[in-house]
């Protein structure tokens, strides 16, 4: 294991600013404002000649100042997480961990972090979400990893809990126990690149976007949105779907994005003109052979809220010149329209 207390030398760059996220969407981003070299990372003077291998892996929180706010311990070889790993770190404000070999984490590793609010452990060798996380915690980024359960519980108390992004972990539906996202006011869940066969139940109902894709999710029943009548952004492109059932999306009347691109649709989706707010749709690289006048916009002047910014509908074996130019009366442009480019 690379010694933590290497990687010290670093904390000189927390105490000069608190953490920022540049924007909501910089919770997304692997290769953020915190990325650099492993040599940057590790805070190590290539110009010494001390050994790391030859020196026995030993940390004391007594080595970094007890104001530090951000704790940057990405892209090393860290495999456990003790119990008084972080203890007198009182003030952290944004841990990071990403890019390590953690896949031991003592139930009380972060008990001394009373102020933590963004913890940023992806890329590890988990297999289940830490325990006892601290209930100041707003974003918790914890995908690639080996995750296969979310039990019930393991989110208790975490009232603050606003993002979670946990793609790319083996994930299938039976993985979430009943009631895993109690007491969760989420606004943001990324569920991505895992093995999903259809639309989790019971996901907090406090969603603004959801995010499934690249899973294989076959189906849309009628029932699988019941509960987010809050989203304005969906994602399911990159899955298997075949059919929506009619009614389904009619439980989304704030939605404002919807992606079901790559998917093996063979016609527009039913529902797409009662959506009031839908501005942006992605439905190309589908099977879609046809698009009737009234897919897209709502008979009659008004009923439409916002006009549509953006509707893909490439890479599908739809005539495009058979295509009414009145099926995309609520359209904003017609640069906004991409058809075409279709190859067997």
């Amino acid at each position: 294991m690379w010694p933590l207390w290497r990687l010290v030398s670093l904390l000189a760059l927390s105490q000069a600013l608190p953490f920022e996220q540049r924007g909501f969407w910089d919770f997304t981003l692997d290769d953020g404002p915190f990325m650099m070299n492993d040599e940057e990372a590790s805070g190590a003077d290539t110009s010494g000649v001390l050994d790391p291998d030859s020196v026995t892996p030993t940390y004391s929180a007594k080595e970094i100042s007890p104001d530090t706010t951000l704790l940057d311990l990405q892209n090393n070889d860290i495999s456990e997480l003790r119990k008084d790993d972080f203890k007198g770190l009182q003030h952290l404000y944004a841990l990071v961990l990403v890019n390590n070999k953690i896949s031991k984490i003592h139930e009380k590793a972060f008990s001394p972090l009373r102020k933590l609010q963004k913890l940023y452990i992806s890329k590890n060798h988990l297999v289940e979400i830490p325990p006892n996380l601290p209930s100041s915690l707003v974003e918790l980024r914890i995908h690639d990893n080996r995750i296969r359960k979310v039990p019930k519980g393991v989110f208790s108390g975490l009232r603050n809990m606003n993002c979670i992004e946990m793609g790319g972990n083996p994930l299938e539906n039976s993985g979430f126990e009943p009631g895993a996202f109690d007491g969760l006011k989420l606004n943001y869940l990324r569920i991505s690149e895992a093995k999903l066969t259809g639309i989790p139940k019971d996901l907090p109902e406090t969603l603004n976007e959801l995010h499934l894709d690249h899973n294989k999710i076959q189906a849309i029943e009628l029932e699988d949105l019941l509960r987010y009548s809050k989203l304005y952004r969906l994602g399911l492109g990159h899955n298997q779907i075949r059919m929506i059932e009619n009614g389904s999306l009619s439980f989304l009347p704030t939605l404002r994005e919807l992606h079901l691109d790559n998917n093996k649709l063979a016609r527009v989706p039913s529902g797409l003109p009662d959506l009031k707010l839908l501005q942006v749709v992605y439905l190309h690289s589908n099977n879609i052979t046809k698009v009737g006048v009234n897919d897209f916009c709502p008979m009659g002047f008004g009923v439409k809220r916002a006009y549509y910014n953006g509707i893909s509908l490439f890479n599908n074996p739809v005539p495009y010149w058979e295509v009414q130019p009145a099926t995309f009366r609520c359209v904003t442009d017609r640069l906004a329209i991409q058809f075409g480019n279709y190859k067997k």
